[in-house]
């Protein structure tokens, strides 16, 4: 999963929004939402090795609805931002991404999108 502030936002402001939707994802009933290692620095740049704030690998537990939950979740805490932030998710090569859509066209991909991963 990977949450695109708003661009005009500074980096500062972007890595708090992304602490609170781990945060949020955090509190639901998943085993983990690790971040995921950003590249290596280039040549002359500080070294250490940095995690995105941004881009999380997120394990869902076997529960039965933890999908479906996760994604009501991140609909919702882009329901409650005015920005035009952007998160992206990919399951087996599939993407959907939600950003500024009407409420109408976001329910219609997310409905389509759950119906193609959700377990049989």
């Amino acid at each position: 999963m990977v949450l695109q502030p708003d661009p005009d936002l500074d980096p500062e402001a972007g890595e708090r929004l992304g602490r609170q939707l781990r945060n949020e994802l955090l509190d639901l009933d998943v085993d983990s939402v690790v971040p995921v290692a950003s590249p290596s620095p280039p040549p002359g740049a500080k070294s250490g090795a940095a995690a995105s704030l941004t881009e999380w690998l997120v394990t869902l537990s076997t529960g039965g609805g933890v999908f479906v939950t996760v994604v009501a979740t991140i609909k919702d805490w882009l329901g409650h931002r005015a920005a035009a932030h952007k998160v992206t998710l990919t399951i087996d090569g599939d993407t959907l991404e939600l950003s500024s859509a009407t409420p109408i066209e976001r329910a219609e991909l997310i409905e389509t999108f759950v119906r193609r991963h959700q377990p049989v």
